[in-house]
């Protein structure tokens, strides 16, 4: 028994002093990792930065707009008939001339031959007069009146000739064609010209929108006064519904001479290439197009404008590594940018990517930003500006 108790003894002393643990090997109760950075702390958050240069700068105009077709034509029944049968496939594309539909002319026919007897006969009282003329047996003015039925006689024939005609419906135009708007069997061109169907040309396309009157007397303004040059291009670039670029540009080819009283807006229409047919009429757009040339301005990106209560402002990271809330004032964009008016002098690292994790006063690692430069073919156009937190707190928006 005492030996018993002598061993347990030691083994409770050992297991309080930690026994004879192997050379290298950690103490008790820690882990063998180590702590994550100088006294356990994590390392700072990591956000990409642009450095602001002063650089010639395109002001761009952004305007709602609507596709419509280049060419619109109704297809319509010129003559009364049965249609007897649909020649195209509706939704396809047609050339100029191909035949549509076909109406049973039997009737159309048969007007023919007999306008064409009316002529032969005609014809034949004409030729029995003009010896009778010639020996005074008959009077000029009998003659005179069978020429007069012969014209007459020849202008039906035409009439029912081009009836005829017109019982095979034709294409005005090559584009697509939608939906036929009659069936085999309707009777159609009674009374009215009947629309058959309607044919949109849809390459090129016009988009049309229109610029309030007032920014086009800043515009103005601004050219006369020197602030800005203008730009010779005519250019333009459409956003679509779902916020991607167009990548085929297109040409600005109508500006309203007069503002419309309605809406204080002038008028403006594009062309644009649609090979693809991507564009469709009636579809929503935005209209990018070049304005002016600022000489020297401050760009950034539109994510990196915060909004909130006390208005616009950018998050920067200072020399030391923290972060600086810096408000400034956005005039005119260039593209997906901001032009920045007043705040910015040149030179100041401007957070772009990474706001959430930048808390005013706190440390960062910046890293230069690698996004897409402004305006480039593919890149969606930001659609807000993002929206800041009070003093203090993280910014609402999330890259």
């Amino acid at each position: 028994m005492s030996r018993t108790f002598v061993m347990l003894i030691t083994l409770l002393i050992a297991a309080c002093s930690g026994g004879n643990a192997p050379s290298g090997s950690p103490p008790a109760g820690k882990m063998a990792g180590g702590p994550a950075g100088p006294g356990g702390a994590m390392p700072p958050p990591e956000v990409e930065v642009l450095t602001v240069t002063p650089a010639p700068a395109t002001i761009t105009q952004d305007l709602p707009g609507r596709l419509v077709a280049y060419r619109t034509a109704q297809v319509r029944a010129r003559v009364e008939g049965i249609v007897e049968q649909r020649l195209f496939e509706e939704g396809s594309e047609v050339k100029a001339g191909q035949m549509l539909f076909r109406l049973d002319d039997r009737t159309l026919r048969a007007a023919v031959l007999a306008a064409r007897a009316e002529v032969a006969a005609a014809k034949a009282v004409v030729a029995r007069y003009q010896p009778l003329l010639d020996i005074a047996a008959i009077s000029r003015q009998e003659f005179d009146a069978a020429e007069a039925r012969l014209r007459q006689a020849e202008a039906q024939l035409a009439r029912a000739e081009l009836d005829l005609e017109n019982a095979q419906v034709p294409a005005p135009i090559a584009g697509r064609i939608g939906r036929a708007l009659v069936t085999e069997g309707a009777l159609v061109g009674r009374g009215e010209a009947t629309h058959l169907a309607t044919i949109e040309q849809l390459d090129p396309i016009y988009v049309n929108f229109t610029q309030p009157g007032a920014d086009l007397l800043r515009l103005r303004q601004a050219l006369q006064s020197g602030r800005l040059k203008k730009v010779e291009t005519t250019s333009v670039q459409l956003a679509l519904e779902d916020g991607t670029l167009y990548p085929l540009p297109g040409k600005l080819t109508f500006s309203d001479l007069a503002v419309d009283p309605a809406t204080g807006s002038v008028t403006l229409r594009a062309l644009l290439p649609n090979p693809q047919r991507a564009l469709l009429p009636g579809m929503y757009v935005r209209v990018r197009f070049p304005e002016a040339e600022q000489v020297m301005a401050m760009r950034v990106p539109q994510r990196a404008v915060l909004t909130g209560p006390q208005g616009q402002s950018v998050l920067l990271v200072d020399e030391a590594g923290k972060v600086v809330p810096r408000p400034v004032q956005t005039g005119a964009m260039s593209g997906s940018d901001w032009i920045i008016e007043r705040g910015l002098q040149g030179g100041e690292r401007v957070i772009v990517h990474g706001l959430q994790k930048a808390r005013p006063g706190s440390e960062v690692k910046a890293v230069p930003w690698t996004g897409a430069p402004s305006g480039a073919a593919g890149s969606p156009p930001e659609v807000a500006a993002a929206k800041v937190s009070p003093a203090g707190t993280a910014p609402a928006r999330v890259n």
